[in-house]
């Protein structure tokens, strides 16, 4: 848990300045309470000399702190003000940036899989496990120091008239404040159990609902239902047991607080003379030692709950990268002839070879048609040209130069990819077209279209670029959503495509006119046609065809 909690504060070192402007802004509103009270007992105390008839110097002390009380009252909730604001906008940009990176990170590895076999349990990672990291500087770092700065003041403050005083406050005190702390390992498992029962309870949730359709044709909705409720059980009883924890650090820190404020009573009770304003004084400080301590309780058990949540997100971030980029990648060479020599390759040891020795030229400007039934490889071949896998021997080279040595975000400018299951999100149309080409101008946006034959039908709708697409292009049918994907694969500037069953799931009639589009909309780059069979319109310049992990001419 160390381990992981120490990381992330490295990971937040680029808002240092607004984190460390949190921690001050909650040092100064404390210490403005402390300040509250030992005002309050200086008025006090005078105002007891004064009828006691003590010295005028004790009686001028508490004439003074009347004057500073209503300044301090004032300045007190505007501190509290700027420090939530603070604290807050520090988190917020703590936060963002942490998401921003661990998508980064999954967006590397995601190609190779990450073994989150479970949606909802990778969208917790991305969601819920990044919030709890809140806990770690709002519940955690923000209110020890706060905690520590009183404890520490009043320590000297006491420890200035009476040493034996100060140690009968601060040493409950000190303890109260590291008590969470030292529970924390033992929450940690507890942590961990939350965290993974909040993975598996939105697994059971989204997965059902994602098939929708085959839940409720299969009467699975009560079978469904009732892992919810299993998991929800499951994580009902975790959260119990960190609360119970958390519970107990809470009784005994209220416990230890109460020793000091009893300790100081008893001091101010058996203390004559001028030792009664002291012990006043000590008094009034466990008060607000009370308010200041109030939010340590919760903090063992937010400190193991977001070291569980930062174990769970680098766990899935720290997956090794299925190709890593070279440490000095070589430049794009110009051309962009495409070859494939003696290319070998398995998704996993124990698992058969998808490639034995595959031979593939790809001149520049061909448009080569690569046939073959489910599980020939031709995915795979996909996946190899464009670095998502590794050859485990053979080389990939691209204009002469392997890809190997290649960055894959240059290598990725230049060979692009119309998988079969191409999405549209849920977002306007020129957004999803922009995907491909974020600085395309409308004309650009437009021609796309055109040249995808669907520019017509986008013109006549009301918002035009801006329709929406919905979730999965579910605003457009099959083919018509195809075309759109077209269209964006279009505006890359890519010398070299893959069409990955370009017209899956399409119509005979749908197919033949999208297939007739491709031929047009192709020319002038090299194309890989990956296709179960030819219907005539494609016109390729070579047929290949997979098999048994080799590419061999057609034969009709």
């Amino acid at each position: 848990m160390r381990h992981d909690v120490f990381r992330v504060l490295r990971l937040w070192r680029g808002h240092a300045g607004w984190l460390t402007a949190g921690v001050a802004m909650a040092v100064l509103s404390a210490l403005s309470g402390v300040a509250l009270l030992v005002l309050a007992a200086r008025v006090i105390s005078g105002a007891v000399a004064q009828g006691s008839g003590a010295p005028v110097l004790v009686v001028g002390f508490g004439i003074t702190a009347l004057l500073w009380l209503r300044p301090v009252m004032l300045f007190r909730p505007v501190a509290r003000y700027l420090e939530r604001l603070v604290t807050h906008e520090a988190t917020f940009r703590a936060l963002a940036q942490t998401r921003v990176w661990f998508f980064g990170r999954l967006a590397q590895r995601l190609p190779a899989g990450l073994g989150l076999r479970r949606a909802g349990d990778l969208l917790g990672r991305l969601v819920a496990d990044v919030e709890a990291l809140d806990g770690l500087y709002l519940r955690v770092i923000v209110p020890a120091a706060a905690a520590l700065a009183v404890v520490v003041t009043m320590a000297l403050v006491v420890g200035a008239a009476s040493p034996g005083l100060a140690a009968i406050l601060a040493l409950p005190l000190a303890a109260a404040l590291v008590l969470p702390m030292l529970l924390a390992p033992a929450a940690a498992r507890a942590g961990a159990e939350v965290a993974e029962a909040q993975g598996a309870l939105r697994s059971a949730v989204v997965e059902p609902l994602t098939g929708l359709e085959d839940t409720l044709a299969a009467n699975g909705e009560a079978r469904a239902a009732a892992r919810v409720a299993a998991e929800g059980a499951t994580l009902a009883a975790a959260q119990t047991r960190l609360a119970r924890r958390a519970a107990w650090g809470g009784a005994m820190g209220s416990l230890l607080t109460q020793v000091a404020l009893l300790g100081c009573l008893a001091w101010a009770l058996a203390s004559r003379d001028h030792a009664v304003a002291t012990g006043l004084l000590a008094v009034f400080l466990a008060f607000a030692a009370a308010e200041a301590l109030s939010l340590m309780p919760r903090a063992g058990a937010a400190l193991a709950a977001a070291g569980a949540a930062a174990h769970r997100l680098f766990e899935a971030a720290d997956t090794p990268e299925p190709v890593p980029d070279p440490s000095a990648p070589a430049p794009l060479p110009k051309g962009h002839a495409l070859r494939l020599s003696g290319v070998t390759f398995a998704w996993a040891p124990d698992r058969p070879a998808v490639f034995d020795g595959l031979d593939l030229d790809v001149p520049e400007g061909a448009r080569i048609a690569l046939l073959g039934p489910s599980g020939a490889g031709k995915s795979t071949l996909a996946a190899l040209l464009l670095k998502f896998a590794a050859p485990q021997s053979g080389s990939i080279t691209l204009g002469g130069i392997d890809i190997a040595t290649l960055a894959a975000a240059d290598l990725r400018r230049r060979v692009a990819w119309l998988t079969q299951d191409a999405r549209l999100f849920d977002d306007s149309i020129a957004a999803n077209l922009r995907l491909a080409a974020p600085e395309a101008t409308e004309a650009e946006l437009w021609r796309a279209l055109d040249r995808a034959q669907i520019g017509d039908l986008i013109r006549s709708l009301p918002e035009g670029l801006e329709t929406q697409c919905g979730e999965g292009g579910t605003r457009f049918s099959g083919g018509q959503g195809r075309r759109l994907a077209l269209a964006r694969t279009l505006l890359s500037p890519a010398s070299v495509l893959i069409l990955d069953e370009p017209a899956a799931g399409l119509d005979a009639d749908t197919e033949r006119a999208f297939l007739a589009t491709l031929d047009e909309a192709m020319a002038g780059r090299s194309v890989i046609l990956i296709l179960h069979r030819l219907i005539g319109v494609e016109r390729p310049t070579r047929i290949l065809r997979l098999v048994g992990g080799r590419a061999i001419p057609a034969t009709g």
